[in-house]
């Protein structure tokens, strides 16, 4: 009679828990990997695709976040072993949410292959999207041509690296996949493999460069096709320029950088002034990479910007810097080539000469001393010591691409993702 008690007992505490399951879920049933200082290295360099949830415990908008991410990660198939979804509390891994440059919650990034994405996640925060994102993250971006003729068809407004292959199984053709992959949002990778492309291998596989709109300018690969390192350190070179391009789409990215634009507004027919621009900067303003960040921008679509610098579209091109408090007008296009000119302009930018200017007129300059006067004899010669006129101080036009940094609320979760 007691062991038909116990086994009855024993049967309804089962069905209990059976139906918790079916009906809550098991709330530890997650594929998410906690990410600590000491796992670090191992799941990001393990895993082709990494993406990590950075947040923190006291921020409502991480709470919010965190299921919808751990339901994500269920989504992704078990057959997937190079995927993870991964976790990072900054509160308690300090030392990793430092490494990453994590200063809002939640952030999502992206790592491939170890490396971190420069672009973060910015899209829906919802199970759906999420999917979608690392489905399409899985795609492979390389293209193949089965004609070398299709090469002149390419994209010639965009960078482009294009291998020659023997075969897909070389461990050539594995580095350069993986190369590619890294440097999926900076160049487009092209390639032709076999009996095709064997006039391209003379002398063994090959890889090329394309710089954009250029023709038989191709500029050759000539290290080691499979030192990873050095193939990356070749085509990041290549494929991510001194002088970018903002458009609407990138142009919250570039402002999280936090470093001054100078940028160029040009129509976008006007291919030459764009050349002249990256040959200048080229020449004289390698210094100052990583000081400030130069651009182009398409000045038929930002007119908002050339509009508080008091210019429209008939202006164009024009040259100023933004320094995120201020924007300054640089006075001459036609002056930009002159030596040193454009040089000056950015070091009158970290003295603060330009700022003093804007507000209270040219800085003073003294006239050349005479030998055997002092100061006050110059001043009487030159105007019997009257004082000086008084500076009326000027507004230079506001910050317009502070605008595109990323508002209080861009990293929130809205009701209608929930």
């Amino acid at each position: 009679m007691d062991a038909a008690r116990r086994l009855m007992s024993f049967q309804f505490t089962f069905f209990l828990f059976y139906l918790q399951a079916v009906l809550f879920g098991n709330p530890t049933d997650t594929r998410t990997v906690p990410i600590t200082v000491s796992n670090l290295e191992d799941v990001l360099n393990h895993n082709e695709l990494v993406f990590v949830n950075f947040y923190a415990d006291w921020c409502r908008f991480s709470k919010m976040l965190e299921p919808v991410f751990e339901e994500a990660s269920n989504t992704v198939p078990t057959a997937i072993q190079n995927v993870v979804f991964g976790k990072v509390n900054c509160d308690a891994e300090t030392e990793v949410a430092q490494k990453f440059g994590i200063s809002k919650y939640p952030t999502l990034k992206l790592f491939r292959n170890g490396r971190v994405q420069k672009r973060e996640y910015r899209g829906q925060r919802s199970v759906e999207a999420f999917k979608e994102y690392i489905e399409e993250q899985m795609k492979s971006n390389i293209k193949q041509v089965n004609d070398l003729k299709e090469l002149n068809d390419i994209d010639s407004k965009k960078r482009n690296i294009i291998g020659y292959f023997n075969s897909m199984d070389s461990p050539e053709y594995k580095t350069f996949q993986q190369v590619a992959s890294n440097l999926r949002d900076d160049c487009d990778f092209t390639v032709a493999v076999g009996e095709i492309s064997k006039k391209e291998r003379l002398s063994g596989d090959n890889i090329i460069f394309r710089p954009p709109r250029t023709k038989d300018q191709d500029m050759v690969y000539l290290g080691s096709l499979v030192n990873k390192d050095l193939l990356t350190a070749w085509s990041t070179d290549k494929c991510v320029p001194l002088v970018r391009e903002i458009t609407f789409e990138n142009g919250e990215e570039l402002t999280e950088e936090g470093l001054p634009f100078l940028i160029l507004f040009h129509n976008p027919e006007d291919a030459q002034i764009v050349q002249k621009f990256n040959q200048i900067v080229s020449r004289e303003l390698l210094h100052e990479k990583g000081n400030i960040n130069f651009l182009i921008a398409d000045g038929t679509k930002f007119t908002h910007p050339l509009h508080h610098l008091g210019k429209s579209t008939k202006d164009l091109p024009v040259l100023a810097i933004d320094s995120f408090r201020h924007m300054y007008l640089f006075p001459d296009i036609s002056q930009m080539s002159v030596p040193g000119k454009l040089k000056q302009f950015c070091a009158d930018l970290h003295s603060g000469k330009l700022h003093r200017e804007f507000h209270h007129g040219p800085d003073p300059t003294q006239p050349p001393q005479i030998a055997g006067q002092d100061q006050q004899q110059q001043q009487q010669q030159q105007g019997g010591g009257t004082a000086p006129q008084e500076k009326r101080p000027t507004t230079p036009p506001e910050s317009q691409f502070i605008k595109l940094a990323p508002s209080k609320n861009r990293y929130t979760l809205l009701r209608d993702e929930l």
